[in-house]
């Protein structure tokens, strides 16, 4: 009897922690820390610092910031939600100056976050058309989280070349 017992526990926790470790999960954990780290990366330059580039041919800081808004909005609205996304109203909508910018970025997380929280995590596997061919959904969630960190790192580059310290990198 005890035998049955603690495989049927053992059984149990083994689905209950599977069910817990799956792609969506991991990506919304991931995604929050990725928040944080880019909200701390954008405080972390001062306001004045907003339009610096290193080069002519790069994007500003703050237009870097944007980017990133514009694609996790693109992306997370076209593929995780049946309302599509406007990228005129978008571009008619802006937010300038350090505050805004910051706020913009974190309503587009929570925006993302909501949208793929509502994602059944089969749809995962599900094909969409994209530009550079058929993608499944997940090779969608991390052409976010990959097109995120290419942005971020670049911007660290900025902080750096300012002579200000970069926050701690924080991962999963």
């Amino acid at each position: 009897m005890n035998k049955i017992l603690c495989v049927a526990l053992c059984l149990l926790t083994t689905i209950t922690y599977a069910q817990k470790d799956n792609a969506k999960d991991a990506f919304l954990e991931k995604w929050n820390n990725s928040k944080n780290y880019l909200i701390a990366i954008a405080e972390a330059m001062p306001e004045d610092k907003y339009t610096y580039a290193p080069t002519e041919r790069e994007m500003n800081f703050g237009a870097q910031l944007l980017h990133m808004r514009g694609n996790m909005l693109w992306l997370g609205n076209t593929y995780f939600s049946s309302e599509g996304f406007d990228r005129k109203a978008l571009s008619k909508n802006t937010p300038e100056g350090k505050e805004a910018i910051i706020n913009a970025l974190k309503k587009s997380f929570d925006d993302v976050y909501v949208l793929v929280e509502k994602t059944l995590p089969e749809e995962l596997k599900e094909t969409v058309q994209f530009f550079a061919g058929p993608k499944s959904k997940l090779q969608i969630l991390n052409l976010l989280q990959d097109h995120l960190t290419h942005h971020r790192g670049q911007i660290i580059v900025y902080l750096n070349l300012n002579e200000i310290v970069p926050p701690d990198y924080s991962g999963w």
